[in-house]
């Protein structure tokens, strides 16, 4: 018999199910087709699910027809963004993760003290390249601890950070820390402000790797938050896979293996970890729990054009 244990908190986070719902609302109150900037979230199954209900995807603003009715995606958009969309008089409604536009409303106000600003982020991801396009002044991207030695300011008392919300306080500690060592004053905002949902599905995931011999993390390829989990699994040892869903499983992964720990990225809903959970009985029978872990009772509010919906 094989122990299946499972993380807790694991998959949606309080801006995912928001952003999903946004969509879904829309498409209930103004009917398909409804045009989302980018992926809404980054999970392949939650896209191909709103396209089947007629939710459209798209690269560029220039891919709407006039006004046809707009989503932005929970990684939040650049100001250049939301001004082509005021030019072609697309209605917008706007799924940014509160969260996000939070990090948003610290750079502008860091940056409105004449401040340079140093974004701890991954280079190109969706969050990020809006968190830049959102602040008027000078942000440097880093995203290592050498990235921090070769920086240029232009004034090193003049200075702030602030960070990719998909990042924990642990991923990004080494790098404030080098970050305070070369640049005594700057400034940042309180670790409170990182986004409990990653720290929280961090820490679950340290936790399962104590208690398990594979851990398995359900979340697409393209989510941030996903290939971390998976990154701690491998770093505690833990031989660590990130699937889609249960057609990735292998039987090799679990050949004498007494115990596997499932967990899930916060773009990545319940249904499929339930799907994997049934995935695993085709290599023999075994035994379900879940981890002790903390409850989430985190609620956003929704889009005035939604409230009603």
């Amino acid at each position: 018999m094989m122990r299946v244990i499972l993380a807790q908190p694991r998959g949606f986070c309080a801006g995912v199910e928001r952003a999903i719902e946004i969509v879904e609302r829309a498409l209930k109150k103004f009917g398909p087709p409804i045009y989302v900037r980018h992926e809404i979230v980054h999970n392949r199954h939650v896209v191909e699910d709103l396209r089947t209900r007629g939710a459209v995807f798209v690269d560029e603003l220039a891919e709407i027809p006039p006004g046809a009715m707009t989503v932005f995606s929970a990684h939040g958009v650049a100001r250049r963004v939301e001004e082509l969309a005021r030019d072609r008089d697309l209605p917008v409604i706007d799924a940014t993760c509160p969260l996000v536009a939070k990090v948003h409303n610290e750079g502008r106000r860091y940056a409105a003290q004449g401040r340079d600003i140093v974004l701890v982020g991954h280079a190109g991801h969706a969050e990020v390249e809006g968190t830049i396009g959102q602040i008027d002044g000078t942000v440097h991207l880093v995203q290592t601890v050498e990235d921090v030695a070769r920086l240029t300011v232009h004034d090193p008392e003049k200075l702030a950070y602030i960070t990719q919300t998909t990042l924990s306080v642990d991923d990004t500690r080494g790098i404030i820390a080098a970050l305070t060592a070369r640049f005594p004053t700057i400034v940042g905002p309180d670790v409170r402000d990182i986004c409990y949902a990653t720290q929280n599905r961090q820490q679950a995931v340290r936790d399962l790797a104590r208690a398990v011999d594979v851990i398995l993390v359900v979340g697409s390829k393209n989510s941030s938050n996903s290939n971390r989990l998976r990154e701690i699994g491998q770093d505690l040892g833990k031989p660590a896979y990130l699937i889609d869903d249960a057609d990735a499983l292998r039987a090799e992964w679990f050949a004498g293996v007494g115990s596997v720990g499932v967990t899930a990225g916060a773009s990545a809903p319940e249904t499929l970890v339930q799907g994997v959970i049934e995935g695993l009985r085709r290599f023999g029978p075994i035994d379900i729990s879940t981890l002790a872990g903390v409850a989430e009772d985190v609620r956003f509010r929704f889009p005035a054009q939604l409230a009603d919906a």
